[in-house]
């Protein structure tokens, strides 16, 4: 069925699911540049207010463990908007937070925007076949991937013009939009409800048996994991080793975001032909050799900004390619339990790749270079490669679900 704008008779406008899911996507990282100014006026440790990150990354991946069966027993549509509702009030409420401890607080609220992005994926895979559907979250996830492109830029600028309020305020307005295109444009998509959440709940031992789902979820974990352990410990090499200053590593940021969106149109444009393991397989095998390229480099002496960020790029190419394919691989494996595993898939792939930012945050020292960073992301690669060849491999075995 062709969608139409604004009738919840037709499938969602694809312009709906990419505001909704830029809604969670957002908040990661838009006012990392207002951390240093939000702890001075706390009159806060940097490093309590970097727990505004992990928080919200925990916060999300726990929730999405919820909002996927939620959405399977009483639809996509109210559990979006609930979400949605959510978010927008607590953002509210963050800007006018008096103490740190209440804005880290307000954050763990803003983490039910993640619905955007758990919800967008099962609404796909409600209206499309797998390999559409990959075609489709590559179209999706390449436009959301504008939010964290653009985030740290405008959040910078936002923070010397109006300061860190403004950045909320940012979020608020997306929140906003993106509740009102889902109240107009997004009708329920979910034709099979549970009977209950926790009889939903009940499924994920039907999950964990299925060896695919395990290799898709694995897979997208490992992949996104490169690109969080560089989230981890990239600002530290570009600062302190490479000597950059905040808005230059921005600016440079921006190039780990366009490969994404490349990564993304090539997945768009390939995945109904070659297949959603095959992409996912080119994915992790150019997020590889990304990595690879940048310790040749830095072997080789070359310490230069574009050392770390120009190969890293390929990386952004390799997520861009590989985690549609992944995700659409997720929610595929049992069609009937698509929020649940859309929830649950998310929650490994944040989980597991917050759990390496840290990691890769912790190794590094000015003594230690680039190389812990480069070896945890070289680590995750090669793992996605392995996983995605233990998907197809699975995949031939007669009978296997």
């Amino acid at each position: 069925m062709t969608a139409r704008p604004f009738d919840r008779t037709t499938p969602p406008h694809v312009i709906t699911l990419v505001i909704a899911a830029a809604t969670s996507a957002l908040p990661t990282n838009l006012f990392l540049p207002s951390l240093p100014g939000m702890a001075v006026y706390f009159h806060a440790d940097y490093r309590v207010v970097q727990l505004a990150v992990s928080l919200y990354l925990a916060a999300t991946a726990v929730l999405q463990l919820g909002i996927g069966p939620a959405s399977d027993r009483f639809g996509r549509r109210p559990v979006m908007l609930f979400c949605l509702a959510v978010f927008i009030v607590s953002t509210i409420a963050a800007t006018f937070a008096p103490t740190i401890e209440i804005l880290l607080f307000l954050r763990l609220f803003q983490a039910f925007s993640a619905a955007g992005m758990v919800l967008s994926r099962a609404i796909v895979r409600d209206t499309v076949g797998p390999d559409e559907a990959a075609s489709r979250l590559g179209y999706i996830t390449m436009g959301i991937a504008i939010a964290p492109m653009i985030g740290p830029v405008i959040g910078g600028l936002l923070e010397e013009l109006y300061g860190w309020q403004s950045t909320f305020h940012l979020m608020l307005a997306f929140g906003i939009v993106a509740f009102a295109l889902v109240y107009l444009d997004l009708g329920e998509t979910n034709s099979n409800p549970s009977t209950s959440v926790s009889s939903q709940i009940k499924t994920y031992p039907e999950l964990f048996r299925s060896r695919r789902f395990w290799g898709y979820s694995a897979t997208a974990a490992f992949t996104s994991g490169a690109f969080f352990a560089f989230l981890g410990g990239g600002p530290f090499v570009a600062t302190e080793l490479l000597g950059l200053s905040p808005s230059a590593y921005g600016l440079y940021f921006a190039l780990i975001s366009l490969g994404y969106v490349l990564g993304n149109f090539v997945s768009g444009r390939y995945s109904r032909a070659l297949g959603i393991n095959r992409m996912m397989l080119l994915g992790s095998v150019v997020a590889c050799v990304g990595t690879v390229l940048s310790i040749l480099l830095f072997a080789a002496g070359y310490y230069h900004a574009l050392s770390l960020f120009g190969p890293t790029f390929f990386v952004g190419v390799g997520n861009g390619i590989a985690l549609p394919n992944a995700n659409a691989g997720t929610v595929s494996v049992r069609p009937h339990l698509a929020g649940s595993a859309s929830g649950l898939g998310g929650a490994l792939q944040i989980g597991g790749g917050a759990a390496l930012a840290a990691l890769a945050g912790a190794l590094l020292t000015i003594e230690s270079g680039p190389y812990p960073l480069l070896a945890v992301m070289l680590l995750s690669s090669v793992c996605s490669i392995a996983t995605s060849f233990w998907v197809m491999q699975v995949a031939h075995r007669k009978g296997d679900l």
